[in-house]
Formats: structure tokens, C-alpha cells, sequence
């Protein structure tokens, strides 16, 4: 849990201070559990859901693709996945530098396996805000990892 928060909020401060509320909060809201999933699985969406409040605390940089021109722009040349390949450490690094919309996003749906309706619902943004938010996530962690300087 304290990795999924960790991922998320991009500050290890933060992170404990989400995983302990998120703690204090499931536990002391144990009586609404359902049984519809497994605890783990609600205890995590309770995570995730903390960590992007905190984010919004700090005034996350997504922007809704659909108020701006942006989705109409051309999109980039991308780099071939297939040509880069690089240890797990280099993408940790590289991930951690992502502004903080891109690497929610990413993390939500590389790391935690939400899908992009799911991701949407979550953060409170347009389907394709997330799909574009994804696309542009794993081109700047390509461009950032091609260039090597994540010592």
C-alpha cells in the first residue's frame, strides 16, 4: 500500500502520511465494508483515493483535454518501445521526474492495473484527458530514459 501511495504522491512523507490515514480511516470504517471484494482490494482503493487528494492538495497538473485545443493537435513522432530497453531502477528514476498528472495516471494504469474509465472516474477527468495524459506519460518517460542522465 505505502508503494501504491508512494507512486502516486511522489514523496515518502506524504505517502506515510496517506497510508496511516488510510489506515485509520478503513479500520474505523470497517462496519461499511461489504464483502463485495477482498479487504486488500478496498483498503488499495482507499489508498488510491487519499493519495490523489493529497494530490489535489498540492494542485495536481492535470488539465481536461476537452476545454482546451490540445486534443487537436497532431500528435508526435513516438520512439519504438522496442528499441529501449532499460533496467527497472533507470524507470523508477525516470518516473519519479514526471509532473505529477502524467505519473498518476501512468502509475494508475501501468502499476495498479485500473483501466482508463476507471482512472477517469477516479481522478474526476474526461476519458480522453486520460488517454492523452497516458500517451504523453510514456513519451516523456521515453525521451527522459533515452537521454540517460538519471544518475
Amino acid at each position: 500500500m505505502y508503494n501504491t501511495s508512494l507512486r502516486i504522491v511522489n514523496n515518502s512523507g506524504d505517502a506515510e502520511d496517506v497510508l496511516q490515514e488510510s489506515f485509520t480511516d478503513a479500520f474505523g470504517s470497517i462496519d461499511l465494508f461489504q464483502y463485495k471484494s477482498t479487504f486488500g482490494a478496498w483498503l488499495k482503493k482507499i489508498v488510491v483515493n487519499k493519495s490523489i487528494n493529497q494530490l489535489r492538495k498540492r494542485k495536481m497538473d492535470l488539465i481536461d483535454i476537452d476545454k482546451t485545443n490540445l486534443a487537436y493537435q497532431p500528435e508526435e513522432e513516438g520512439l519504438s518501445e522496442e528499441d529501449i530497453t532499460f533496467k527497472v531502477e533507470e524507470i523508477r528514476k525516470a518516473v519519479k521526474l514526471l509532473p505529477n498528472g502524467y505519473r498518476t495516471v501512468l502509475s494508475l494504469y501501468l502499476f495498479e492495473g485500473y483501466d482508463h474509465e476507471e482512472i477517469a472516474e477516479i481522478l474526476r477527468i474526461s476519458h480522453a484527458t486520460v488517454r492523452t495524459q497516458y500517451m504523453r506519460a510514456k513519451h516523456k518517460l521515453a525521451g527522459l530514459l533515452m537521454k540517460g542522465e538519471l544518475s
